[in-house]
């Protein structure tokens, strides 16, 4: 039996080829109602993208416990060996918009989220262990300044060396940036980091401060300068549908860093600065489990596209730090998915949690337009109320997080952090390297920072100076 088409209401549609015209030769007429609604959806069919991680591609999976964590968190995905997590991961570039290629040397995006019996848990991170910044207050800046040109609507290296010569901050990961880990091949062969430190807690109500770091069994390949422009703009993509397809499931180790906060008192650098790693030496990385992704998407626009991932999607067991850049992550996420996709966009599908939802939250655009569990219908919409007894929600005071402390006689104020050390590890990076990854780097950084005026090379230079004197002279030699 053949399949009726239809208009978006359920009525038959008696033809899909011709529209409706006074004479054969006439115009068209006002009753074109199913032409009005073709054309009126497609007028509609896009919504913003994303302002960064606007290029992605996406893909189900699993995350399996190996290693119980119940004694540093009661986050019940985390307690017993073998425990499994269906999750959605969404790898994209950064800076690039839709239009853009996989092969921009360019962070990539690395986000999960665990559909817990609790709740949703999302990670949002990256493929490198630091970010550029350390205070949100000059993210939009920083965007602004890796974004094309404002006249020309061209790539402008001279910008991006503009901020990065009056951030030192930002020195960390650009030397990861321009390395030779700054095009991975595919998102199969590279690692991904929660980046920042969050905590958990356990039953004891005890904190532990900690990282994640995924690391892919692939093995990491990556793409040189000069042969990005041999793959195809979308090669990343095509390679992460065709392994699955092809049963080649991609799998990372997944590892955890752990610190107490006696330690994070007491440790020499700052633990929640997003721009500094947390030495292995000092926090070993620790084996729990693995992620694997075995299940491609059957519509990009209405999965990948629409998954909005948002560090503020906690479950008990699991919450913030004071860095300070995640705490302006936990405004300004959801803040863009309710602009992009709207207020209710838990809704959809691949954003529902797989636990029962119940709250008071009411209305709002597309309200109610996918399968939800909950009360959203109930005819009590406040709380505390009388229906309590009837199935009402109620808060869990058990799943409350400990109190966070904070530094003693501590005020309220802005607080400058240029004083602080920028330039150690970036330093001892570029010591790890080999001589052809530091011929790589440094002809990388040359290549754009030529492009600048005399004085944002000369305070390039000078950073690089303060990082590792060879690495300023390469630079400069190579200028």
């Amino acid at each position: 039996m053949k399949t009726q088409l239809t208009t978006s209401s359920g009525t038959p549609v008696a033809d899909d080829n011709n529209s409706i015209s006074a004479g054969e030769r006439g115009a068209l007429t006002f009753n074109n109602v199913h032409l009005f609604e073709k054309l009126a959806h497609f007028n509609r069919e896009r919504i913003p993208e994303r302002v960064v991680h606007a290029r992605g591609t996406g893909a189900y999976g699993t995350f399996t416990l190996e290693e119980s964590l119940s004694d540093h968190t009661i986050a019940d995905f985390l307690q017993e060996s073998g425990q499994q997590t269906e999750v959605f991961v969404r790898f994209s570039t950064v800076g690039g918009g839709q239009d853009s290629s996989d092969y921009a040397r360019d962070p990539r995006g690395f986000a999960i989220k665990f559909y817990t019996k609790e709740g949703n848990f999302d990670l949002v991170g990256n493929n490198t262990p630091v970010f550029f910044l350390n205070d949100p207050i000059k993210f939009p800046d920083f965007i602004h300044s890796q974004k094309k040109n404002p006249k020309t609507n061209t790539a402008d290296p001279a910008a991006m060396f503009e901020f990065w010569a009056n951030h030192p901050q930002s020195l960390h990961q650009m030397t990861i940036l321009m390395s030779d880990r700054g095009i991975p091949l595919n998102y199969r062969h590279m690692h991904g980091f929660g980046s920042h430190t969050f905590s958990f807690w356990n039953k004891q109500g005890e904190r532990f401060w900690i990282k994640w770091h995924f690391k892919t069994q692939q093995g990491i390949k990556t793409v040189r300068s000069e042969q990005a422009h041999e793959h195809p703009a979308d090669g990343a993509q095509a390679d992460l549908v065709n392994a699955i397809e092809s049963g080649d499931f991609p799998k990372w180790t997944v590892q955890l860093q752990i610190m107490t906060e006696a330690e994070a008192q007491k440790y020499h650098i700052n633990p929640f600065d997003v721009t500094k790693v947390w030495p292995h030496k000092d926090f070993p990385l620790k084996d729990i489990g693995t992620l694997a992704l075995n299940r491609n998407v059957e519509n990009y626009f209405t999965e990948t596209e629409q998954a909005t991932f948002a560090p503020s999607n906690f479950v008990p067991g699991i919450g913030a730090s004071p860095d300070k850049m995640l705490q302006g992550r936990l405004f300004a996420y959801q803040d863009a998915h309710r602009y992009r996709v709207g207020v209710n966009h838990n809704q959809i599908p691949v954003n529902q949690p797989k636990c029962p939802v119940n709250h008071y939250q009411r209305d709002g655009a597309m309200a109610g337009a996918c399968p939800v569990t909950g009360h959203a219908n109930s005819s009590v919409n406040f709380y505390p109320n009388d229906q309590i007894n009837e199935g009402a929600p109620v808060p869990t005071p058990a799943v409350a997080e400990p109190p966070m402390p904070i530094e003693a006689d501590a005020h309220i104020q802005a607080y400058s952090q240029d004083k602080d050390d920028y330039f150690s590890q970036a330093g001892e990076l570029f010591r790890l390297m080999s001589a052809d990854q530091k011929a790589q780097l440094t002809t990388n950084i040359a290549g754009g920072l030529s492009q600048a005026n005399q004085s944002i090379q000369q305070r390039m230079l000078t950073q690089l100076e303060q990082a590792d004197a060879d690495y300023a002279q390469m630079v400069k030699a190579r200028l």
